[in-house]
């Protein structure tokens, strides 16, 4: 049986993570980037911080939702949140994208369902209806 639901949330835990990489904000900003695009999404804008004396957080803000990534280059771990709408996106690459790129011995994930379908149709605007819910507006 298949969940319907609006948006999928991965979060991820990247251990053991090249330390070089996770200091370096232009390479963490340019692989969240291409995580995203690789995953099929379309970028609206990013932003990124370094802090000091190292790690890095950022956010790659998406028309389908957002990725979002915070850094500890001091213990080589890395925390990421792929939150995806619709079904044109499929953020297992970009999960699989960024273990690859920030070189990640190992990682957890888990994918939370968001927005179930179900629940909005039987709880809608305050009363039980039966509306079509979709990704977009429909006009």
């Amino acid at each position: 049986m298949k969940i319907e639901q609006l948006g999928r949330h991965i979060l991820i835990e990247y251990y053991n993570c090249d330390k070089e990489i996770l200091k370096n904000h232009a390479l963490v900003e340019e692989y969240m980037n291409e995580a995203a695009r690789r995953a099929n999404a379309t970028i609206v804008t990013s932003c990124f911080h370094k802090f000091n004396p190292w790690g890095v957080s950022g956010a790659v803000i998406i028309q389908e939702s957002h990725l979002t990534i915070h850094t500890w280059p001091e213990y080589g771990y890395a925390s990421v949140d792929i939150y995806t709408c619709g079904d044109s996106v499929n953020p297992w690459i970009a999960f699989e994208y960024l273990e690859d790129v920030l070189k990640a011995t190992r990682s957890e994930s888990t994918e939370v369902s968001r927005g179930m379908v179900d629940k909005i149709k039987n709880f809608a605007d305050g009363q039980y209806n039966d509306i079509k819910v979709t990704h977009k507006p429909v006009d």
